[in-house]
């Protein structure tokens, strides 16, 4: 009997972890068109967790281990990889995707497991909407952030608009957001023109798009939503749409594409984050840290990584630890937190990320090879009535 119970006891001292540790998983297309939006979130997220915690990656004496999964933008990919996360890695929580399509397929793992996943940076309205449950909370801006902040930005009287997106769910549910957002400004949408993600030559839909709109009085912008590599924008610019009396406008974007925008100076739209915008001591140290350690300002997706891994070391010290995710969903719920955008929320219902966006206009500036997005106003939580979809 003696010899039973210590065989019992050797096996479930193997079994058991010498001390604990946060587990925490990546799952991001690391690989794939999307590859540098991912590089940003990752490595926004490690700095995320080493500002919380103060450069010692431990919360409460817990040290943090970072499991990354790459998705290769693949749906049933990721679906596989969250699962093993969860199941294989015991990862109490997991952070990530990149792509909507993606996390989309990852939503049902979450609730599956009883396991947190906070979805950043993908975009679909739907991940927080008709697809969500309660273990999703998303620190990246939803379409409909996007949309409410460019509507404002770009409507008004006596506007019409066309929209060029790419067919999937990015793409769809910005211009329906986009769509909705712009009814109270009083433009009007006059064509939606939808092209595969990989499209390179944009010809046949920008005639689309000049047939449509050139006999329209007043006016007129072509609001383009693109995501990744190929974006449209500059070789729609060479077809010179001003003939007709169109404007190009756009959200923000990585610093990459701003290239295409130094075309067009003085362009106007809504963007997420330009490291230069938001005035606050947590972005002061991510641009700092950023520039000494890798010769570059922090971008897009560097932001949103980063609020992400503050966002978790928040939610586990706000919980008592990451082992109770009734606990963690309770303390996450209407939780406030500081982030290089200022101050997020996660509201009750959705467990969306409500949060600052910034109204810019396109400037030329000297040292710079891109177009810089000045800001024009900053749009607060409360000047965008985001609506609830799920």
């Amino acid at each position: 009997m003696k010899r039973t119970l210590s065989v019992a006891l050797t096996a479930s001292l193997l079994a058991t972890p010498l001390f604990a540790e946060i587990r925490i998983a990546h799952v991001y297309g690391k690989t794939g068109a999307l590859e540098a939006y991912a590089k940003q979130s990752h490595v926004g997220l490690m700095l995320g967790l080493e500002y919380a915690t103060e450069g010692t990656m431990e919360i409460d004496g817990e040290p943090i281990v970072v499991i990354e999964k790459d998705t290769q933008l693949k749906p049933d990919i990721g679906k596989a990889l969250l699962a093993e996360a969860y199941g294989d890695d015991d990862a109490q929580i997991a952070v990530g995707p990149v792509s909507s399509g993606v996390a989309l397929a990852m939503l049902p793992v979450a609730e599956e497991y009883e396991r947190i996943l906070v979805v950043e940076p993908a975009v679909a309205d739907s991940i927080t909407g008709e697809n969500w449950n309660r273990y999703i909370f998303r620190t990246g801006r939803n379409s409909s952030q996007d949309a409410i902040s460019n509507a404002i930005a770009l409507g008004g009287e006596g506007v019409t608009v066309a929209t060029l997106a790419q067919d999937y769910a990015f793409g769809r549910d910005g211009v329906a957001a986009f769509k909705e957002a712009l009814e109270g400004t009083g433009a009007t949408v006059a064509h939606e023109e939808y092209v595969p993600t990989d499209t390179t030559d944009f010809t046949a839909a920008a005639e689309r798009i000049f047939q449509a709109m050139g006999d329209i009085e007043g006016e007129k912008k072509l609001f383009i939503i693109w995501a990744g590599g190929g974006s449209p924008m500059g070789k729609i610019n060479a077809m010179d749409p001003s003939r007709f009396g169109i404007e190009i406008a756009t959200g923000g974007n990585i610093l990459a594409a701003l290239t295409a925008y130094k075309e067009l100076p003085g362009m106007e739209g809504a963007t997420y984050y330009y490291y230069e915008i938001p005035k606050n001591p947590v972005n002061d140290w991510l641009v700092e840290q950023h520039l000494d350690r890798f010769g570059t300002p922090p971008d897009f997706f560097t932001a949103g990584g980063m609020s992400a891994g503050l966002a978790v070391v928040e939610a586990i010290r706000k919980a008592g630890g990451a082992d109770d995710t009734d606990a963690l969903i309770e303390a996450m719920e209407g939780m406030e937190w500081e982030t290089p955008k200022g101050t997020m929320q996660f509201r009750a219902e959705d467990h969306q990320a409500l949060q600052p966006m910034y109204h810019f206009r396109t400037e030329v500036q000297d040292g710079k090879d891109y177009g810089v997005p000045v800001l024009v106003r900053e749009l607060a939580i409360g000047d965008m009535d985001l609506p609830i979809r799920n």
